[in-house]
């Protein structure tokens, strides 16, 4: 674990990179987030007195959103509303001055608002646009509001996930929003290094259920070579064997994937049973899963589980244990990797634990500070960046435009 005291690195590779984001929620904010944590100045531009619905999640402290202090870290906070003119001309003043704009409003709201990238683009000929959808800017869902558990189930992933006999099953966490953030900060690293190749400005159009469907890679061939609907089939990985979780004596878990044929012999020898020896390769272990499944069983249910992790690994048979937050928070390799930060939250006095930036660079090394308070910057944005004046911001707030 690694303890953040502010200590800025003499050159992070996006410094200089200024982004606007205007996106709520989770996704498209997060992928303003990964910029942030590389160097580049990220500008969230929230509603006054409302802000991002991101501020009021669970978990709390103190009536504090704790959700709110990963997911938007590293940025500026500014107010503006986007429904009156005087609030939408100064958004295309900043545009003027930014490298990017995130958003993830329905593509009607911003043609209403003059903030499509049309619109902006007249005002700064080389910005990048990201617009992150439930369905993507263009064909029959394109107006339709979606979120992220919508789009896993497009994507195939909710269907395939549980058993044959039961419901389908979420993850146990929305992980479209986790794909498409880190698939935006992807397109937006193409789309700057393009500009920067040819001085053009980039419509980055992206759908929440898109990053997740290019994942699923054996989904659609599978389909389209042998016409087969991939189905549920549990805890049991559909096309390797063994690959499951399995029960050990103190009522915990060990996952054991045997992904290759020499693995696979490995666990043949630890278990030392000759029925199972003649199962060579994956075709005949899937062909004959549940015996495989109850020998492995049987075997590690006479072991806690820190004893069969013992001894698999003493038989450099891969393994791992299904973690808890608990568990995760005290690893040794978790910790030795430096995975987990504390910083300080100056709001609620106290040390929050959170997950470092990812992945590691020899040459730099990424920042974490505190996410901002709803409208923390107005006046540094308005005054430095525009030049507006005391008496200006003072009459702008008390119309409610920031």
């Amino acid at each position: 674990m690694t303890e953040n005291h502010h200590e800025t690195p003499s050159v992070l590779p996006l410094e200089g990179i200024r982004v606007l984001d205007i996106a709520t929620v989770l996704a498209a904010p997060f992928a303003a987030t990964l910029l942030a944590e590389f160097g580049a100045e990220v500008i969230k531009v929230e509603q006054p007195e409302v802000g991002d619905p991101v501020r009021h999640f669970a978990p709390y402290r103190d009536s504090q959103s704790l959700h709110w202090r990963v997911t938007n870290r590293n940025k500026k906070s500014i107010t503006l509303d986007f429904h009156t003119e005087v609030g939408r001309s100064l958004f295309h003043r900043l545009v003027q001055e930014a490298d990017v704009v995130v958003t993830n409003f329905r593509p009607a709201k911003l043609r209403e608002w003059h903030i499509d990238f049309d619109d902006l683009v007249k005002v700064n000929p080389s910005l990048v646009y990201f617009h992150l959808t439930a369905f993507g800017r263009t064909g029959p869902y394109s107006d339709r509001p979606g979120f992220a558990r919508v789009a896993e189930a497009m994507s195939g992933l909710t269907y395939t996930t549980g058993y044959a006999d039961r419901a389908p099953v979420f993850a146990g966490y929305p992980i479209a929003d986790g794909i498409s953030g880190i698939y935006g900060a992807f397109s937006l690293m193409i789309a700057l290094r393009h500009r920067d190749l040819t001085g053009e400005p980039q419509l980055v159009d992206l759908a929440l259920y898109e990053p997740l469907l290019r994942l699923m890679e054996d989904l659609v061939v599978g389909y389209s070579g042998t016409g087969t609907v991939k189905e549920r089939v549990g805890n049991a990985q559909p096309n390797i064997c063994p690959n499951n979780v399995y029960p050990t004596s103190d009522g915990k878990y060990v996952i054991l994937p045997a992904s290759t044929d020499k693995m696979w012999n490995r666990v043949v020898d630890l278990l030392d049973d000759d029925e199972l020896r003649r199962f060579a390769t994956n075709e005949i272990r899937m062909r004959n899963r549940t015996l495989i499944d109850e020998r492995i069983a049987k075997f590690t249910e006479q072991f806690t589980l820190e004893e069969v992790m013992t001894i698999f690994q003493e038989n450099d048979i891969a393994c791992g244990k299904v973690y808890s937050v608990a568990d995760i928070v005290s690893d040794p390799q978790v910790l030795h990797r430096g995975n987990l930060t504390i910083i300080h939250d100056d709001d609620l006095d106290v040390d929050l634990m959170v997950q470092s930036p990812v992945p590691h660079f020899s040459a730099f090394s990424p920042t974490v500070e505190s996410a901002p308070r709803l409208g923390e910057h107005n006046e540094l944005i308005y005054r430095e960046l525009l030049g507006i004046d005391s008496d200006a911001l003072k009459h702008y707030h008390d119309a409610g435009v920031i």
